[in-house]
């Protein structure tokens, strides 16, 4: 499909999809949407669903790459979490950003699949397949298709120059009590280091998600009603 033209493109696109339609594929990025290695220097992506490494335990569909996109405002002000970050050694590893609705779908059907458990020994060992949803781990609609919700973590380089995490208490994407902000079950470091990224996150506009310490949402944004479908 042609690029639609400037003067359009992303009133005309919010517009159709506003009615209830998922947003066409388009070759390469849509008007508004970035890739997060290009605009925010020094970033570190490791995208889990281009990978077999989660809670599915295959690659995802509609990710084809390990680039992470967002909304050009929400990676504007990512690129301000990581410039208040970086005076202090830490910096921001992002895990997911923009999610494609085919993604979500791939989500559904895997869920609605009762004897795949494969990865429920590391990913939900405490909760029943069938409650991922109305526990609220799973959703058909995702924020993250409407292009500025984004999970991450800190990160620091020791003295070899080797890459950390900052321990959480949770793996990504752990579905469990454990993985709350304000979870009791941590230790006091990583209650220290979940606020600290909390702290950072909405201090430049982002909100967060009470069942995840990993996923923040951009307050302002500027696609609300729009869930999108183009692969990354």
């Amino acid at each position: 499909m042609k690029k639609l033209s400037n003067w359009m493109s992303v009133a005309l696109w919010a517009a159709i999809c506003a009615t209830g339609c998922l947003a066409q594929e388009r070759h390469g990025l849509p008007e508004g949407f970035v890739y997060l290695d290009e605009a925010v220097p020094g970033i570190v992506i490791d995208l889990k669903y281009a990978t077999e490494d989660n809670f599915v335990g295959q690659v995802i569909d509609g990710y084809g790459q390990l680039r992470a996109i967002l909304s050009e405002p929400a990676a504007a002000a990512l690129a301000e979490v990581q410039a208040s970050l970086q005076p202090f050694g830490l910096g921001l590893k992002v895990f997911d950003a923009y999610r494609p609705q085919r993604a979500v779908d791939h989500f559904v059907r895997w869920s609605e699949d009762p004897d795949d458990q494969r990865t429920r020994a590391a990913f939900y060992p405490d909760v029943a397949k069938e409650d991922l949803f109305e526990e609220g781990y799973i959703a058909a609609r995702s924020g993250h298709s409407r292009g500025s919700t984004v999970d991450l973590a800190l990160v620091y380089r020791d003295e070899a120059g080797a890459l950390h995490e900052l321990d959480m208490g949770s793996d990504y994407d752990f579905f469990g009590p454990v993985s709350w902000p304000a979870s009791s079950g941590v230790s006091g470091q990583q209650r220290a280091n979940r606020a600290l990224l909390h702290r950072v996150m909405t201090a430049h506009g982002f909100n967060h998600y009470d069942r995840e310490w990993w996923h923040f949402a951009l307050a302002d944004e500027p696609y609300p009603d729009t869930y999108f479908d183009f692969p990354d």
